[in-house]
């Protein structure tokens, strides 16, 4: 079962992209994705992650409030778009992911106890848990930020496709491939990362130009390498898969899993028609009660960040000659 959606590197072209060339434009970000990149990138040098003195893990707030700040004082307007129940077919990737975390904890604290602090943080990266507690305070942190977030039904990923159908957003930002079945035109790969790291993008009618096929027979392709709903087929991968679609030999493949129904996942997945993308300014106040009064982040340095964001607020204004809000 794979661990992170489904893997089609191998044969999606990806060009690079500058953060310049987002300018100006609204991206619909999977925000647990970009959350989970927060708790596996901030962390102390053994992979400890950030803390506040109660010991609640604070860096998925560090990481979202200094990255957006980034992003906006770039032009960039991200509209942070939230998972909801995952589909029932996702139940055994969700208990393969538990295992694997729990497993990578054990060798996380052997490898502390060794002094191996290289092998400490490769391995600590992979127990970040994101509880909905921290999802609930990434949106209040959101909200004080003024910048919107969507509570999507199921799969963020469908939703921010939408928003990219209905022009809402000129693509979706996420580590992940699946926005792509879900029929997202674009793809924006990196934006969690620092600005120094390389961005890509993947337009969906390019790419399947480029390989010859249809967005339905790139869902097919995916179901038969594995996906968050399926395990896929032992000893097929991107290409061999590729030539099993274009030749039309999909159905002589025997599986041990229900795939009209995984298809039915990305071709008919529940979406939020009813949302609205509101752009605020920033309160201070609900600023310092999230990061201050909850978790102890330095008054002067939310403060400061504050001011930061405002600013950022208004080089972006005077870029796009217009108001955000």
């Amino acid at each position: 079962m794979r661990q992170v959606g489904v893997n089609l590197k191998d044969i999606m072209g990806a060009r690079q992209l500058s953060f310049d060339e987002l300018s100006q434009k609204t991206l619909a970000v999977d925000a647990l994705n970009m959350l989970y990149q927060f708790l596996a990138s901030i962390r102390q040098p053994d992979g400890t992650p950030l803390t506040d003195k109660n010991g609640d893990v604070t860096s998925h707030l560090s990481g979202l409030m200094y990255r957006t700040t980034n992003l906006i004082r770039m032009g960039i307007k991200p509209v942070y778009v939230f998972d909801g129940d995952a589909p029932s077919l996702k139940r055994d990737t969700l208990r393969a992911r538990k295992a694997a975390k729990k497993e990578a904890e054990k060798k996380w604290e052997s490898a502390k106890s060794e002094g191996r602090m290289m092998d400490a943080r490769k391995y600590a990266k992979r127990t970040s848990r994101l509880t909905p507690d921290m999802a609930l305070e990434a949106k209040s942190l959101l909200s004080a930020m003024g910048v919107p977030w969507i509570q999507a039904p199921s799969e963020a990923e469908a939703q921010c496709a939408l928003l990219v159908e209905k022009e809402d957003a000129w693509a979706v930002a996420s580590m992940d491939y699946d926005s792509l079945l879900f029929g997202a035109k674009r793809l924006v790969r990196g934006l969690a990362m620092s600005d120094k790291v390389e961005l890509t993008m993947i337009e969906l009618e390019d790419a399947l130009k480029k390989l010859g096929i249809t967005r339905d027979e790139l869902i097919d392709l995916a179901i038969l390498v594995g996906t968050d709903f399926d395990p896929g087929v032992r000893g097929i991968g991107p290409k061999k898969a590729l030539k099993a679609v274009k030749d039309s030999k999909v159905r002589d493949i025997d599986v041990d899993f229900d795939f009209d129904a995984v298809r039915d996942v990305f071709q008919n997945h529940p979406v939020e028609r009813e949302y609205e993308i509101n752009w605020s300014s920033v309160n201070e106040k609900d600023l310092v009660e999230v990061l201050v009064e909850k978790h102890q982040f330095s008054l002067e340095r939310v403060k400061k960040a504050a001011k930061e964001l405002e600013k950022a607020y208004g080089q972006a204004s005077q870029q796009s000659l217009s108001k955000w809000f």
